[in-house]
Order: structure tokens, then C-alpha cells, then sequence
């Protein structure tokens, strides 16, 4: 047997020696391959000359075209976009990075939901190729863009866009807006709309040299197609400069939270002199802010002339309870129903000036904006299918739910100021499509979440959340992810698979692979591997960083100000409140009349009750119960799983059970 054994072990020592030296000569050919990359490229490029071969190569399109094509290539500082007009998802521009070259996109991608089809649009006037711009829906149903960066292929040189772009997204039609005043070029800025307003602050500017980050704020009109920045006093408190940070529309003007820039600091120099006196030298250490703003916008007054800006100011908040520890940067947020939708980020340690420790994170996190606090969203399994009795209680109030189903489509069209034909309540196929579709391939879903990543684009269309790409850094190399997932922001019962493919392989500097390939590393790699990661690189194993109460972190974060606050003083709030395992639809049948009346009062306290009708009313009586179903979700979903946990199904009150049963049922 002990012979045998040492066979085996010779024989597979000589296999693993075969692989690395076969390892070593495929990284051997990456090198020449990275070193002719490097060799093709000339730093002394004319950027300018090369935007306008670009414009020369789209203007050869003679009109808007839209084509069927495969999900897009991989890439990083992209924007992505639930449409404004129908059940789609718009993804625009970007930049990949192998190792070796960058190259930037401007191309415009339509991703059909209902048909889990992707379309690619040309046009002969469409934005240049860039990266790290932003963008914002409107009020009217548009999208504006703006700004953005581009940069030769070694990054060498770089170029800050600062033209405004207006995207009709129903006919996919560009059209460039052009102002005497706006926005200086900058990258890395954020954008949202309010009224008729689109608001950007922020971002930075790259010089290759240096790197300028900003804290002005841009306020344009889409009536008087006017740039106002306005002027601040000059002890009036506002944001210090940042980038990537988190902005969010709000029924009075907006809301900021987090970002990321780099200050000045002093750091020790060498080692210390004779005497005591040891040398000094400025560096630029990262900051993730953690701090909340509002933007209170105060519109001008109805009879003012037209071209007056409105008036700004704005207001620290409190720092929000729950926040993500460690601190991250990466993790921008989207917008969805009065939170902010978190995913993924980065926590850098810096343990040295030669090298820095990374942790990489994929927790979905919400943010409760009027609340001010943060709340963790785990994935849950699918419920069990009901029991008969509650089958029984549905198959009753089956009639009931169609003419709520019916209600809500009224209600849809009356929000569209489309004319509602009263018909009979049927479910035809065209409104309810049905959910297993032949001809639609089951996309896979998992009960875990996405590998950790930073800087994933995210979009919200229909309550799901949409995860495309996204950044890991492994050792001394970066993986782009080539994917896209989508999670039901209501059920949270799996991360669904759109797409997702292998990466290309990396094409980085000779320092790289000089020591990878030494059999120590390999052993070592080979013990610390959970998993392939993209194009087959090996991932290290994932640590476990959900926690999100407050702990030390030893990435520095932006100095807390101690502003005066207003105290708040609690009121208690009587009205209707969802109970655990109640959907919206059911929360409303139950509760629609309640609403109306907290509607009615509301109405009559201002003197606009007369003049609603009855469809008018239940629609704002709905959009008040949407708003308390999901500013209740998180703890509703708490309860839900409290309960799961102890037996209990579903609730009902003893009342509802009696109607159902028509008469008094026997209490035992």
C-alpha cells in the first residue's frame, strides 16, 4: 500500500508540474500579446482627431435604426435606465479596461423586458464614446444626459465632455441641447429631476496630472431651456466636493447621500533624522463620505417672469441609523419608491504606501430616505403553496380581485389622461399574459447573490432591480463582469439570470505574471480557491461583510460637522398600515375606502375636495397606499419571516373570516 501510494503521489506531482509549466507558457503568450498591445499604442494621439473620426463614422447613418443583437460586450461606468415609456431598460456608452488598452462605447442598447430581447440602436446624432457621464429621467418622460469622459487607450490623455444631450426614449432619437451657460466639463457627477427641473452637483476632473473634484450645483429648466447655478451665501453650509455619491428626486427637491474624493494630508517621510525631526510630505488620501443632504428647492413665485431661477438651500442631515460598516465606495444607489437601492461596493485598507488590502461586498441594502435609515434585503425562498382553506377564501373573493384588477387598469390610463371604456370585468390574454410561456426559455435563479463587486450599473423598471456589470480586483488584475441579474423588489424570492458570459482574458504588464507562476503561489492558490471567477481566474474565497451596525473602520471617513438640528417630535401615525404576507393589491381592496378618506381630508384642508371625481380620488387614494406598502416593506418583511420561522401562515382578521364563511363562524 505504501508503495502504491508514493506511485500515485509521484504521478500526480508530475501532472501538477506539467500544468504549471504549461500555465507558464500560456502566460508567456500573454505577454507578447499585452506587449504588442502596448507597442501599437502612441500616447501622442490627437484626441480631438480622434472624436472627429468618430463623428465622421456615425454621421454615415442616414436615420435611427434598431436592430436585434446579442446582450451587450462587457463594460464599466455605464448608465442604465428603466424607460419612461414602456417595459424596457436603456443602456448607454461605457469603457472596458483589459490590462493593457481601453476603449470607450457610445453605443445605445434597448433591453425588451416582456420579450427578454436586446436591440441595438444607431443614429447619425448620438453622444460620442464616454464613460462616467450621468443621466436622469424627467417629468415629461425624457432623458437628459451629461458630460462624461474619454481617454487614449493607455489613458495617458484624458478628455472631460460638457455637452447636454436630450434622449426621446420612444423614438430613441438624440438631440444635443446647446447653451451659452451650463456645467464645465466633469466625469463621475450625478443627476435627478424635480418638477421641471433637472439638478446635477458634483463630479471631478481629471487632468492625468491631477485629479479636481467638485462641489458646484447646476439647476436646469426644460421650460426656458435655461442653466442657472445658483449662488449660495458664503456661510451657508452645502456638500463638500465629492464624486459617485447617491441623488435622489423628493417631493420638495432632492436628497444626497455618500461619495467618494481624495483630500490633501500630511504623511511621515522616510525615516526619522538625528535630532528628532522627522520629514514630512502631501499626499491624497481617500475619503468615503457617509453624510446626508436635502436640497430644498423653493419654485418662484406663479406671476414671476419667466427665466427666474428657483431658490435653494441646503440642509445636513442626520446620519443615517444602520449605515453600511465598513464604509464602502462603489455602492451607488438607484431610486425606487422613496428608497435608495444599494448593492455591492469596496473597502479599501491601506496597509501600506506600496500596497492596499481590498474587501469586496454584494449586499443589497435600501435606504429609507424620509426615515433616514438603512435596512438590509436578504434573499427569502418562495412561500409554500397556500392551504385549501386560504385556496377556498381566494376562489370567493376571485370576483372582488378582478374588479380591483379592473380598478387599477382605470387607474393606470387615468394617470396617462387616457379615456377608460367601462367594459365587463374579464381577464383577457393580452392583460394578464400568462407567467409560463412556451415559447419564453425559464431563465435560472438562485437564492444567493451575485459575486461582490463595486461600481455595478443598477435600474429599477416594474419593482425589479437590474444588476448589470459591475468591478472585482484580483491580486494586481480587474474583471469587468460580462453579465446582467434581476431581483423582484417585492418578493425577494431570487436573483434571476438575464445573461451572463466569460471574460476575456487580461492582458496586464510584465510585473503581473513575473511571480504568479512559482509553485508556492500556485499550492497556496489552490487552498484559498472557492470558485472560478471570469475567464476562469481563480476568486479568492468570499468573506462574509453583511454586517451593517456601527463598528471601527479603518477607511477614513469625512470629518463629521455638528450642525444644530431640529428635534422631531414623534406623531403617531393612525393610518392603515400592511399587514405580513399582504401584496399591494390586497392592501389596497382592503384598505381603499380608509385611503379615500385620508385623501378627502387632505383635500378639504386645502379647499380642493370639490371638483374630484370618483376615479380621480381612488387614484390618489392608491398612490397613497402604494407609498405606506413600501415604506413599510422592510419591516413587514421582517415579520414575515418572524412568522415563517414560527408556523404561522398567512393572517387574518376574525371579521374578514366571518364575511367569508357568510355568517357567524363557531368560536371553539
Amino acid at each position: 500500500m505504501g508503495k502504491k501510494d508514493k506511485k500515485s503521489k509521484t504521478a500526480e506531482q508530475k501532472a501538477r508540474t506539467a500544468a504549471r509549466q504549461e500555465k507558464k507558457a500560456v502566460q508567456k503568450d500573454k505577454k507578447g500579446k499585452s506587449k504588442e498591445l502596448f507597442d501599437s499604442d502612441n500616447e501622442d494621439v490627437d484626441l480631438e482627431a480622434i472624436r472627429a473620426e468618430y463623428e465622421r463614422k456615425q454621421a454615415q447613418f442616414l436615420e435611427v435604426t434598431e436592430s436585434p443583437c446579442e446582450p451587450p460586450s462587457a463594460r464599466s461606468s455605464a448608465t442604465l435606465i428603466g424607460s419612461p415609456s414602456n417595459s424596457s431598460l436603456l443602456l448607454f456608452g461605457g469603457e472596458y479596461f483589459n490590462g493593457a488598452s481601453a476603449t470607450f462605447f457610445n453605443d445605445l442598447f434597448v433591453y425588451l423586458i416582456e420579450k427578454d430581447e436586446w436591440r441595438k440602436v444607431t443614429s447619425p446624432n448620438s453622444p460620442l464614446p464616454r464613460s462616467g457621464h450621468a443621466w436622469t429621467r424627467s417629468t415629461a418622460g425624457d432623458i437628459y444626459l451629461f458630460g462624461g469622459e474619454f481617454s487614449s487607450a493607455k489613458q495617458g490623455q484624458f478628455y472631460h465632455y460638457n455637452d447636454f444631450w436630450q434622449l426621446n426614449p420612444s423614438s430613441r432619437e438624440w438631440t444635443r441641447i446647446e447653451s451659452k451657460k451650463g456645467p464645465p466639463a466633469r466625469s463621475g457627477h450625478r443627476m435627478t429631476y424635480f418638477k421641471h427641473y433637472i439638478i446635477l452637483f458634483g463630479g471631478f476632473q481629471d487632468t492625468s496630472q491631477q485629479t479636481k473634484y467638485l462641489q458646484d450645483l447646476w439647476i436646469y429648466d426644460c421650460h426656458s431651456y435655461t442653466w442657472f447655478n445658483p449662488t449660495l451665501a458664503p456661510a451657508t453650509q452645502k456638500p463638500d466636493a465629492r464624486s459617485s455619491f447617491s441623488l435622489h428626486p423628493h417631493e420638495a427637491g432632492a436628497t444626497l447621500y455618500g461619495g467618494y474624493s481624495r483630500v490633501k494630508a500630511t504623511a511621515v517621510a522616510g525615516k526619522q533624522k538625528k535630532g528628532g525631526v522627522q520629514g514630512t510630505r502631501s499626499v491624497l488620501k481617500p475619503v468615503v463620505h457617509q453624510d446626508t443632504w436635502f436640497l430644498r428647492i423653493t419654485l418662484p413665485a406663479s406671476d414671476a417672469v419667466g427665466g427666474i431661477p428657483p431658490s435653494v438651500r441646503w440642509e445636513r442631515r442626520k446620519k443615517p441609523v444602520n449605515s453600511p460598516n465598513p464604509t464602502r465606495a462603489g455602492a451607488t444607489q438607484v431610486y425606487h419608491k422613496g428608497r435608495g437601492i444599494a448593492f455591492g461596493g469596496v473597502h479599501d485598507v491601506e496597509e501600506s504606501e506600496e500596497g492596499m488590502d481590498s474587501e469586496f461586498f454584494n449586499t443589497l441594502l435600501a435606504w429609507n430616505v424620509e426615515r433616514n435609515r438603512f435596512f438590509q434585503l436578504a434573499l427569502r425562498r418562495p412561500r409554500a403553496a397556500a392551504k385549501r382553506q386560504v385556496d377556498e377564501r381566494s376562489a370567493k373573493k376571485g370576483r372582488g380581485k378582478l374588479d380591483e384588477e379592473e380598478l387599477l387598469r382605470n387607474l393606470a390610463a387615468l394617470e396617462a389622461n387616457a379615456s377608460v371604456k367601462i367594459t365587463e370585468t374579464t381577464a383577457t390574454q393580452d392583460d394578464h399574459p400568462p407567467e409560463d410561456d412556451p415559447k419564453r426559455v425559464a431563465k435560472p435563479s438562485l437564492l444567493t447573490m451575485p459575486h461582490p463587486r463595486f461600481n455595478a450599473q443598477l435600474a429599477v423598471k416594474d419593482d425589479t432591480l437590474y444588476i448589470f456589470g459591475g468591478t472585482y480586483e484580483h491580486r494586481d488584475r480587474e474583471y469587468t463582469f460580462d453579465e446582467m441579474w434581476a431581483i423582484d423588489l417585492g418578493r425577494l424570492d431570487g436573483v434571476q439570470e438575464i445573461y451572463k458570459r466569460e471574460l476575456d482574458d487580461w492582458y496586464g504588464s510584465d510585473d503581473e505574471d513575473s511571480d504568479s507562476g512559482s509553485d508556492n503561489d500556485d499550492e497556496s492558490l489552490d487552498e484559498d480557491v472557492e470558485e472560478e471567477g471570469p475567464g476562469g481566474v481563480p476568486l479568492p474565497i468570499r468573506k462574509s461583510h453583511d454586517r451593517i451596525e456601527d463598528e471601527r473602520t479603518m477607511v477614513p471617513e469625512a470629518p463629521e460637522v455638528l450642525e444644530p438640528e431640529i428635534q422631531e417630535t414623534a406623531v403617531p401615525d393612525t393610518r392603515p398600515h400592511p399587514r405580513p404576507f399582504e401584496n399591494l393589491r390586497d392592501f389596497f381592496a382592503r384598505t381603499s375606502i380608509l385611503w379615500q378618506e385620508v385623501v378627502s381630508d387632505n383635500l378639504r384642508k386645502i379647499d380642493q375636495s370639490s371638483g374630484q371625481s370618483v376615479k380621480e380620488l381612488r387614484k390618489h387614494a392608491f398612490d397613497q397606499a402604494e407609498t405606506m406598502w413600501w415604506d413599510c416593506r422592510e419591516e413587514v418583511t421582517a415579520l414575515e419571516d418572524e412568522q415563517d420561522e414560527a408556523g404561522i401562515g398567512e393572517v387574518v382578521s376574525i371579521a374578514e373570516r366571518n364575511h367569508d364563511q357568510g355568517g357567524t363562524a363557531r368560536r371553539r
